[in-house]
């Protein structure tokens, strides 16, 4: 198994195209109720490990197993993570070097409401985008082998960001 590294990259203004390519795919596979770009790649000008990351609003958890095969079908792999208890995870491309992360949770539950709240800020503040982008490049160059590290070291800023966002 490939072992996911970190490797950030410039903004790349195809990000939001493709997003709304991966959209359209999505909601050609499955009726969902809400879908929306978050993540570093949502946010204009941040740097980010090029993965779009989608959140997918449903009305309940319980739906997913029925979104299971229809997004097979359209290159969605799910990937099982006990850990999630407030949503479910899917991504497209080989393990380690995942193109799309589609998160599916319940949409205006908590996990959609910080997804969003987190993203909105950062695209309202830029001073704050700056301090996330610098945060990420010193923790990228750091933990570069150690992606769940990585992500647990933004932990901190994220929560700082959430307490003034939401």
């Amino acid at each position: 198994m490939i072992k996911p590294t970190v490797h950030l990259v410039e903004y790349d203004e195809n990000w939001p195209k493709q997003y709304e390519k991966e959209k359209q795919t999505i909601l050609q596979a499955v009726d969902v109720f809400a879908i929306e770009h978050i993540g570093s790649t949502s946010v204009e000008g941040l740097s980010a490990k090029p993965i779009i990351d989608i959140a997918v609003g449903v009305h309940d958890l319980k739906v997913v197993e029925s979104l299971k095969a229809p997004l097979e079908r359209a290159g969605f792999v799910y990937v099982h993570k006990p850990e999630l208890e407030d949503r479910r995870f899917f991504r497209k491309g080989e393990w380690g070097k995942g193109t799309v992360h589609v998160h599916v949770c319940e949409y205006e539950g908590s996990q959609w409401k910080e997804k969003l709240a987190f993203r909105d800020y950062l695209r309202a503040h830029p001073d704050a985008a700056q301090e996330y982008e610098a945060l990420k490049q010193h923790l990228a160059s750091k933990y570069k082998d150690d992606r769940p590290t990585y992500t647990k070291e933004k932990e901190p800023f994220i929560n700082r960001i959430l307490v003034k966002g939401i």
